[in-house]
């Protein structure tokens, strides 16, 4: 009787759903200059970016700030997947580069992977450096 009593427990243990607890809210976080560009340059442009993604909801979070432009911001986005030094397609276009640019969308696990193994960068780019003014490799 003991004996099923173990073996219908272990059963049930089996065909329970994994727990809750391997989900979890990432931070990432990048600053943003023209040496981080490629190829680099001296601009003295920075910014900041701060992104959060739920591995649950695929939910991915962004807040991006800059400051001292050469001029407007004409596109900024995720880029990637790519190793730092790199230069990679667009992966996320935000939609729109007001400071500071903030949003939020769902994305696939492929894009959840590349972020999560550090193989993207925030870029914004201006008519002065149509290839991108600033840019930073997310981190955790």
């Amino acid at each position: 009787m003991r004996r099923r009593i173990v073996l219908a427990l272990a059963a049930l243990a089996l065909l329970a759903p994994a727990p809750a607890a391997l989900a979890e809210t990432v931070k990432l976080a990048a600053d943003l200059s023209g040496r981080n560009e490629v190829p680099p340059h001296d601009g003295t442009a920075s910014g900041k970016a701060e992104m959060t993604l739920d591995t649950e909801t695929l939910t991915f979070t962004w807040s991006v700030s800059y400051s001292g432009l050469s001029g407007p911001a004409i596109g900024a986005h995720i880029h990637g997947p790519v190793h730092a030094g790199n230069n990679a397609g667009i992966m996320i276009p935000f939609p729109t580069t007001d400071n500071p640019i903030a949003g939020s969308m769902k994305i696939t696990e492929a894009q959840a992977r590349d972020i999560l193994a550090g193989l993207t960068y925030v870029n914004i780019h201006t008519k002065e450096h149509p290839g991108g003014e600033i840019r930073g490799q997310l981190t955790r």
